[in-house]
C-alpha cells in the first residue's frame, strides 16, 4: 500500500531537486521514526521515499501519522534490500541517497553530493564519512575507505572504491536502474558488492568523499547471526558469480578460513553451497579492468578488522 507522495517539500525555500532518499525498515519503529526527524529537517528538503518491508509493529500507521511528508510503501513482506529497488522506481530524480532506519545524512551532505555527482559524469557512487552515535567517532570502516588501495580513472572527486556502504551512499539514479539494482537472491549482508562490480564493469566509477557525513546509532533490534550467516553466503555467491576462477579459488580459501568454527559460519557457507546452481548457472566473470579493482582489495580484505565475520 503506497501513501501518495507530497510535492510542497519540492518547491520550498533552499530545496534541492536533485536528489531524494530512499530509506527500508523493519520492525524498528521508534529507529525509523527518528531518521525521519532528522531528514524532515535537512536544509535540501529532499523527497523520502520510506519502504517498510513487512513491519507488524505498527510502523506504516506510525510513520503515516507522525510524517505524512513522506512517501510510504507498505509491503506485505520483508523485501530485504530490494526494498530500495522499490524506493528508486518510485524516484525520478537523478540522485539517490541510501538511508538505514538508524543513519541520517548530515546537514548539506546531500547538496554536496548532488554538486560532485553533476562536475563527475564518470561517478555513479560516493560513499560518505560514518560517524557512530552516540559520541561522533569514526565507524572503523572509514580508514579503510580513505586508503582504498583501488587505482580509478584520473580526476576523480575522492579515492576510487571497489565496493559501497549503502546505508552511507548516493548513487546516480541512471546507473543504479541501468545495472539493475540490487540483486534479489542476496536479500540483505554484504548486497552492495554484486552491484558494484557490475557498475565498474559497465565502466562506471565508486568513490570514498570524506566531506559527505552520515550518522548511524546502530539499532539493537538486529539479529548479528542471521547478518554474519547471510554475509558470509553473500560473499561466496558474489565470488563465484563474478571472480575469474583462480581469485575465485583464492578469495573462497581466504573467506573460509578466516571464519569462526561455529554453527553460524556452517549455516553461512552450507547456504552458499546450496545456491551454486544458479550461481554456476548465471556466472559472469568480470571484466579485467573490473576484475582489477577487486584484485587490488585482496591485501586490504586479509588484513581488516572492520570487516570480519563475527556476532
Amino acid at each position: 500500500m503506497r501513501t501518495p507522495a507530497p510535492v510542497a517539500r519540492r518547491d520550498a525555500p533552499g530545496a534541492d531537486p536533485r536528489v531524494a532518499v530512499a530509506v527500508i525498515t523493519h520492525q524498528r519503529r521508534p529507529e525509523v521514526l527518528t531518521a525521519l526527524e532528522r531528514l524532515r529537517d535537512l536544509p535540501e528538503r529532499p523527497h523520502v521515499v520510506v519502504v517498510d518491508n513487512g513491519s507488524t509493529d505498527g510502523t506504516a500507521d506510525a510513520i503515516r501519522a507522525q510524517h505524512p511528508w513522506a512517501e510510504l510503501v507498505a509491503c506485505p513482506t520483508n523485501l530485504g534490500a530490494i526494498g530500495r529497488n522499490v524506493a528508486v522506481d518510485r524516484l525520478d530524480t537523478p540522485y539517490v541517497a541510501f538511508c538505514d532506519d538508524d543513519t541520517w545524512w548530515d546537514a548539506g551532505s546531500l547538496r554536496e553530493a548532488a554538486d560532485v555527482l553533476d562536475a563527475h559524469p564518470q561517478v555513479a557512487v560516493l560513499t560518505a564519512r560514518i560517524l557512530v552515535e552516540p559520541g561522533g567517532r569514526e565507524d572503523p570502516i572509514v580508514a579503510e575507505l580513505r586508503d582504498s588501495p583501488v587505482v580509478g580513472a584520473p580526476g576523480l572527486p575522492g579515492p576510487a572504491l571497489g565496493s559501497f556502504l549503502a546505508g552511507a551512499s548516493v548513487v546516480r539514479r541512471s546507473a543504479f536502474v541501468a545495472a539493475g539494482g540490487f540483486h534479489p537472491r542476496l536479500w540483505l549482508g554484504g548486497e552492495e558488492e554484486l552491484l558494484a562490480a557490475d557498475l565498474a564493469a559497465a565502466g562506471w566509477e565508486l568513490c570514498y568523499l570524506p566531506s559527505l557525513t552520515v550518522h548511524h546509532q546502530p539499532s539493537r533490534a538486529r539479529d548479528p547471526h542471521v547478518r554474519r550467516r547471510d554475509g558470509i553466503r553473500n560473499t561466496l555467491w558474489f565470488t563465484w558469480l563474478r571472480r575469474p576462477l583462480p581469485a575465485a579459488v583464492r578469495r573462497t580459501a581466504h573467506v573460509v578460513a578466516s571464519l569462526p568454527r561455529d554453527r553460524v559460519s556452517a549455516a553461512g557457507v552450507a547456504r552458499a553451497f546450496g545456491g551454486l546452481p544458479w550461481v554456476l548457472r548465471d556466472r559472469r566473470p568480470l571484466p579485467p579492468h573490473a576484475e582489477a579493482r577487486f584484485r587490488a582489495l585482496e591485501e586490504s580484505q586479509r588484513r581488516s578488522t572492520a570487516r570480519r565475520y563475527v556476532s
